[in-house]
């Protein structure tokens, strides 16, 4: 019960209690008041009565007598007038049994009133001749009660719908700043740090409000350093230490999203040769400044670059990467003989005429990572047989025929549903040991019965629009799934961007939740931190659709490179699953301690769970149990 209902029914109470002491007092008193009255009355009549008869008593039949008592009778409000002589018969008896109209009987049962009577002796000479009795009739009485009382308690009651009114406008008034705390926490509990500018004027609820803004600053402040923080740790780990250029799994966190986009892309493979040699002649010291002047002169190419975007990576010692999306063959080679330029100016500085070779393999939509990198080799060891610092730009096969075939088989499986789905990266809670999700796998196999590659049918799916076909189809086996075995803890379903902003997606989700509201809160939908980040308002929307719906979602590879930290409180996930990469070796390296460290305090100030991901290690698997993050798969 809300605190103005509380109040509104305790003030009401104390006035009730407080107007029916004041109503029965009152028509106590007036009760007693009409009695004294009436007493007084009958009695002023009986003795002004007898001493007007006092006269005519000697001749007790003198029709005078009868004619002053009719007289009397008449002008007032009198039940009985007897008059009896010295032997007590009576003479005259003047009598009225007229009940008075408008006096409820429950009324008169309920307050009762004495009939008022008196009497005086007449006189005559000087001994007595006679009595007179005088009754009043208690209807005129109870009428005038009743009316009094009826008149009061309509007086009260006005006055008590007044107060009330009154009441309500004043609780509203006082108690609206309470709302707007109760919103306002609500807000912070979802990481929106909004405050109170304009404090209300009742003491104890200005003093709760400023403690509230207050909170809310400090909150806020708390977590944009958690954020800051966060953000330094993760570009730390992304970036070689020496040359600060991102290492290999940022380079593959990038192919990921090509896979998904679907751009034209290159591949450079740069390999600094006799590295080796190099540390004995010159000493470890001179070998870092060559390599950082060598990672700055790739850098300045890519920033220069007017052909399309070129990202800067270090693998290893002697290896360096360049990833160029959006680019033509022709621009391609363009910056291949512009990277032969820069790297030959190296050399001359450090008296290497060869530094180095450069490979370059186009980037194949059906195709790996790790296939894309080999070729990426290949085209390298071509180039070291062409001369100093030179480049060899791999064609490629034509992939038109590879894809032609990739759709005909991705719509053929989708439309059959001919795929499976294996339940994998089984996550446990750190608190109470029991599985709290697992993620649903799809797996496409030939005619032969050979696994294909997932990534390339998922792609091929988003390039041809039939991913959200897929998609339904998943979620129905999941669904399926979990009515068959049971199960009671939640699946992760993979959506792709295409599906979040899919109408007819949602109107479907919308109708399958209400024929399975009960596994609606096993439902937990992910969504990769680079799709997110590349339209913040359509996932924004999708998750808060999500959570209408009783279902929850699941932010996963997350890393600062893919997603700003900022970005999480706006989104409301449900959890945040980490890159893969910052729980492996996590024991060693105190940058990724850190990091995980910082995003489950931020995961605690936002009520968002966060997991770790495939930590085989023991060592790692025992320290992200004392960070206390909520769960981790293996």
């Amino acid at each position: 019960m809300s605190l103005s209902k509380q109040l509104l029914l305790l003030i009401s109470a104390l006035f009730l209690m407080i107007f029916s002491v004041n109503f029965v007092s009152s028509v106590n008193n007036i009760r007693d008041y009409l009695e004294g009255e009436a007493e007084i009355h009958a009695q002023d009549t009986a003795t002004s009565l007898g001493l007007s008869l006092s006269p005519y008593m000697v001749n007790e039949t003198d029709p005078v007598i009868e004619t002053m008592m009719n007289a009397i009778f008449d002008m007032g409000y009198y039940q009985e007038i007897k008059l009896v002589n010295v032997e007590n018969q009576p003479l005259v008896n003047l009598s009225n049994n007229i009940i008075v109209e408008g006096v409820p009987s429950w009324f008169i049962e309920i307050i009762p009133m004495k009939t008022a009577q008196a009497k005086s002796e007449i006189s005559s000479g000087w001994s007595i001749s006679g009595v007179v009795n005088v009754t009043l009739n208690p209807g005129y009485a109870y009428l005038k009660l009743y009316e009094q009382a009826k008149s009061s308690f309509y007086y009260s009651f006005a006055a008590f719908v007044l107060s009330i009114a009154l009441l309500l406008i004043v609780l509203r008034v006082t108690l609206a700043p309470l709302k707007q705390i109760d919103q306002m926490a609500l807000k912070i509990a979802t990481g929106k740090f909004e405050t109170i500018d304009q404090l209300p004027w009742t003491t104890e609820v200005r003093n709760v409000t400023a403690s509230m803004n207050m909170m809310s600053h400090k909150i806020e402040a708390a977590i944009r350093n958690l954020n800051l923080k966060l953000d330094i740790i993760g570009k730390k780990l992304q970036q070689d230490d020496l040359t600060g250029l991102n290492k290999k799994s940022s380079f593959e966190t990038d192919m990921k999203h090509l896979f998904i986009g679907n751009v034209d892309a290159y591949v450079f493979m740069i390999k600094i040769d006799g590295l080796s040699s190099l540390v004995k002649e010159q000493g470890a010291d001179k070998i870092d400044l060559f390599l950082t002047d060598f990672s700055k002169a790739l850098t300045k190419v890519a920033e220069q670059s007017e052909y399309g975007e070129v990202l800067v990576y270090r693998f290893v010692g002697s290896e360096f990467v360049l990833l160029v999306k959006q680019t033509t063959y022709e621009q391609t080679e363009q910056l291949a003989k512009a990277l032969s330029f820069a790297i030959a100016e190296v050399g001359e500085k450090y008296q290497r005429p060869d530094v180095a070779h450069i490979g370059i393999a186009a980037f194949n939509p059906i195709g790996t990572t790790e296939g894309i990198l080999l070729a990426a080799k290949e085209a390298y060891e071509q180039a070291q047989l062409i001369g100093a610092n030179s480049y060899y730009l791999r064609t490629g096969d034509d992939p038109a025929k590879g894809i032609a075939e990739w759709k005909s088989l991705v719509f053929s499986l989708v439309d059959r549903q001919a795929f499976n789905l294996l339940f994998v990266a089984q996550v446990n809670d750190f608190k109470t040991d029991q599985v709290l999700m697992e993620e649903a796998f799809s797996q496409v196999l030939d005619d032969n019965g050979n696994s294909l590659s997932i990534a390339t049918f998922v792609s091929i799916a988003e390039k041809f629009e039939k991913i959200i076909d897929l998609d339904k189809a998943v979620i129905l086996k999941v669904i399926k799934y979990i009515e068959e075995q049971s199960i009671d803890y939640a699946i992760a379903i993979n959506l792709s961007t295409r599906t979040i902003k899919n109408s007819d997606f949602r109107t479907w989700l919308v109708g399958l939740v209400r024929q399975n509201p009960i596994i609606a809160q096993q439902l937990i939908f992910n969504l990769s931190a680079y799709a997110v980040a590349k339209d913040i308002s359509a996932y924004k929307e999708f998750i808060e659709f999500v959570h209408q719906l009783n279902a929850r979602v699941m932010i996963k590879r997350f890393e600062t490179q893919s997603l700003s930290p900022e970005l999480t409180k706006e989104l409301n996930p449900d959890f945040i699953r980490l890159a893969r990469d910052l729980g492996q070796n996590i024991a060693q390296d105190q940058s990724k301690k850190e990091f995980v460290e910082t995003m489950k305090g931020i995961g605690d100030l936002l009520d968002i769970s966060i997991l770790a991901e495939n930590v085989n290690s023991d060592e790692d698997f025992s320290c992200i149990r004392k960070i206390g993050i909520a769960g981790v798969s293996r």
